[in-house]
């Protein structure tokens, strides 16, 4: 069987929530460094942490790529976190949003335009450069279609919640033998496995799946209750679980301390409990083309920096494209990652560190502490 890759080489938006100008993420740009390379996957960045101080859209880079699966997908796209959609200080009231893709060695350009996370302006989707799908509200609603399968294909979209590219995966019968057709698809396949999610108040998550699902349940419909127990004690949390009924005889998670069963999270702290999170989520990473693409806002906000560099190290054993955002200064290091890996994110640019200084940067070097001396400030 042919195996298939693709990752997202790059990303820009203009006009949405903090974001006036256009602000372009390249994963892309690499060195070529000689350590730490299975953080590079094609000549694209794989495993990426972004730094930047509060308040430069960090968290607003996350919900700008995950725009896509409100109109492509059918999982959870949480409205509330897209309300205040586009820019106070824009004078549009549209925002655009621009995607490559690298699929098979096939550059893959997808962008379109919005005036809410409902409302579609426009589309434009090109495979090497050669126009697929398109269409554009303000002037019509009429679509171009160039796929084979779909010659037949009624071109007049009038909803404009409806995206084109939907629109032919669901009424076209597409032969999966015409390679375009087959790199459409497999688009498609990437766009439904993308995950987003934090841990922090709200324990928010967009993409994969639809409804909320209860990670106590699902460790225990799943038995994964030992394999949660090693996962905290290679974490660094040692104890001993088990599964207790409540006072409505509902089946809940206990720690258990000589002989004596306390519901585990009225006894957790908030850093267990996040790590609990993480647990249900890397299930889904480790279950094998599941995840395809992964974005964990302040992912390690709770945690020890030792705990941090742990669950690093286990994401990037999956193989799985991700995006991190944190603080923590103390996995700012060449032994976890690389100079091109680590990003510093303005409110106007985001670059990864070694585009950020005229220095070579050795794998004997300091990042933390040149970035801490504000070498990579421009």
């Amino acid at each position: 069987m042919k195996k298939t890759y693709i990752v997202i080489t790059k990303f820009s938006v203009t006009n949405f929530k903090s974001f006036n100008e256009t602000f372009t993420l390249n994963l892309g740009e690499i060195n070529g460094y000689e350590f730490n390379k299975e953080c590079i996957k094609n000549n694209v960045v794989n495993n990426a942490l972004v730094y930047g101080h509060n308040g430069v859209g960090k968290s607003n880079l996350g919900l700008a790529i995950f725009d896509i699966i409100v109109h492509l997908t059918e999982y959870n796209s949480n409205e509330n976190e897209y309300s205040y959609y586009t820019n106070a200080f824009n004078n549009s009231d549209v925002a655009s949003f621009e995607y490559e893709f690298n699929i098979n060695s096939k550059k893959i350009l997808y962008k379109y335009q919005k005036s809410s996370n409902k409302i579609i302006i426009s589309e434009e989707f090109y495979i090497d450069g050669e126009i697929l799908a398109k269409i554009n509200r303000n002037e019509s609603d009429l679509a171009t279609f160039n796929f084979k399968g779909t010659e037949t294909l009624n071109n007049k979209i009038s909803n404009n919640k409806l995206s084109i590219l939907k629109y032919i995966k669901n009424n076209s019968i597409l032969d999966k033998k015409d390679t375009y057709n087959e790199t459409f698809l497999t688009f498609f396949n990437f766009i439904d496995g993308m995950l987003f999610f934090r841990s922090l108040q709200d324990n928010i998550y967009l993409g994969l799946e639809i409804g909320i699902k209860d990670v106590v349940e699902d460790i225990i419909e799943n038995g994964n209750l030992s394999n949660f127990e090693k996962f905290l004690t290679e974490a660094g949390i040692d104890c001993k679980l088990s599964i207790i009924k409540d006072l409505d005889g509902k089946d809940i998670l206990a720690m258990d301390f000589n002989g004596k069963s306390l519901p585990f999270f009225a006894i957790a702290s908030q850093g267990t409990k996040a790590l609990s999170l993480f647990y249900f989520w890397f299930q889904r990473l480790n279950d094998t083309g599941k995840v395809s693409f992964l974005f964990i806002d302040e992912f390690d906000a709770f945690y020890h920096h030792e705990l941090s560099a742990f669950l690093v190290k286990e994401l990037k054993k999956t193989n799985v494209q991700f995006i991190l955002t944190t603080h923590n200064t103390s996995i700012l290091t060449n032994d976890l990652l690389r100079p091109d890996c680590y990003f510093l994110m303005k409110k106007d640019s985001i670059n990864n560190l070694s585009r950020l200084t005229s220095k070579e940067l050795r794998e004997a070097h300091n990042i933390e502490k040149m970035y801490k001396a504000g070498s990579f400030y421009e």
